[in-house]
């Protein structure tokens, strides 16, 4: 079963467009010191991660599986969702950490820990990144297939959440929601390692995740 959904999840075309995305951002997007990595990719990760993840299930209603899916088991089908959403989960976060090495090939960004400017050593911002990421990929990702299950249609999953996306990754989500911000990591005090507040962005977003988690099984029971 795993392996007939990941060759459903993953198609050559998502993979190819997917690694591409993660090489072409490693090229263009600017960065002087390597503590910009993980703020220069975890807003347009999330981008990925929407369009990724959109058509886990509405590709059963374009290939014209809906009518057969139908007659599974509420189980079997949430079973089968939950198999392609981790699959493609854990192909994001690999990306992103594959991401994360590419600005360090291509920009050789510089260390304010080697200059005495921070406590924070590489190996350190690394793992926060990737602890990060699992969480910002999870949200978006399943907060795409949630609205594109709802509406029936993956292009209304993404825009919504582009919607979402371009509020909060902005001055104005900034400001007003602070520590709350679903993109807190990308804005919180890079030069003060100590200050954890940003944890509670990220805390919303897990609170969030387990409450678009419970309301799938009703919204695929609804609207097939």
């Amino acid at each position: 079963m795993i392996m007939t959904e990941r060759k459903i999840s993953l198609p050559a075309y998502k993979l190819a467009y997917a690694f591409c995305f993660v090489v072409i951002l490693s090229l263009i997007r600017g960065i002087s010191f390597s503590y910009e990595i993980g703020i220069a990719m975890e807003a347009p990760m999330a981008i990925l991660a929407m369009v990724f993840c959109a058509d886990t299930y509405t590709q059963e209603i374009t290939s014209k599986r809906s009518e057969i899916h139908r007659l599974y088991p509420m189980k079997k089908r949430l079973a089968s969702m939950g198999i392609r959403m981790l699959v493609q989960e854990i192909v994001l976060f690999a990306l992103s950490a594959i991401g994360y090495g590419m600005f360090y090939s291509f920009q050789h960004p510089q260390s304010l820990y080697k200059a005495g400017q921070s406590t924070e050593t590489e190996l350190q911002m690394f793992f926060l990144f990737l602890a990060a990421m699992v969480v910002t990929l999870w949200f978006w990702g399943i907060l795409s297939n949630l609205l594109a299950c709802l509406f029936r249609n993956m292009w209304v999953g993404i825009g919504c959440g582009i919607v979402l996306w371009l509020v909060t990754n902005s001055t104005l989500g900034e400001n007003v929601l602070g520590n709350w911000n679903l993109f807190s990591y990308a804005f919180r005090n890079v030069m003060d390692s100590r200050d954890f507040g940003w944890l509670c962005g990220k805390a919303l977003c897990l609170l969030l995740c387990v409450l678009m988690t419970l309301l799938m099984p009703k919204i695929i029971k609804k609207r097939g």
